[in-house]
């Protein structure tokens, strides 16, 4: 099969969608700590991806709150169950690693669901950015922490930045 791939502009800078064309199986990110550049055995298309290029334009403007795309992320069994309580986590809402692993029956899986948070090959889509530490710090993220807080305060959260450090700041809770 032959891998595809789109480089796509961003708030958050370029993303690259990777695929075979209209299934998305990567993004990644040109900045941050998972930054990647696409691999040069796969095809540059620019007309590969549009819905998604459609939806993630949408959802950056603030006009979409669910993606409705086919996904194929390879990774475990466990992996696949713990990015399939990503996706059930609702737009504007966060989670703990822990709340998650209790979501899927593995409420001493904090440490196992947080290598599959980051081991997410499709961020943003499958939403790992909604993920806090339980202190609400908010925690390793492939685009990096400041990608993380825009994503977040782009789904209408407030989140302070003190010395390099973000927080997650909800006036409601003690």
């Amino acid at each position: 099969m032959t891998v595809l791939c789109r480089r796509i502009e961003s708030p958050l800078g370029r993303l690259v969608l990777v695929g075979d064309g209209e299934c998305l199986t990567e993004i990644l990110f040109s900045t941050g700590r998972h930054a990647r550049d696409p691999d040069p055995a796969w095809r540059e298309a620019r007309d590969a991806f549009v819905e998604a290029a459609e939806q993630l334009s949408a959802y950056f403007a603030g006009d979409l709150h669910r993606f409705d795309l086919t996904l194929t992320p390879k990774g475990t069994p466990f992996r696949q169950r713990a990015w399939a309580a990503l996706r059930e986590i609702p737009f504007g809402r966060v989670m703990t690693y822990a709340q998650l692993a209790a979501a899927i029956d593995k409420p001493r899986a904090v440490r196992a669901v947080g290598a599959a948070n980051g081991a997410n090959p499709i961020p943003i889509v499958i939403p790992c950015h909604r993920l806090l530490g339980s202190n609400r710090d908010l925690t390793d993220f492939g685009g990096g922490l400041a990608a993380k807080a825009a994503l977040l305060r782009l789904e209408g959260h407030n989140v302070e930045e003190r010395k390099g450090r973000f927080r997650w700041v909800d006036p409601a809770l003690p």
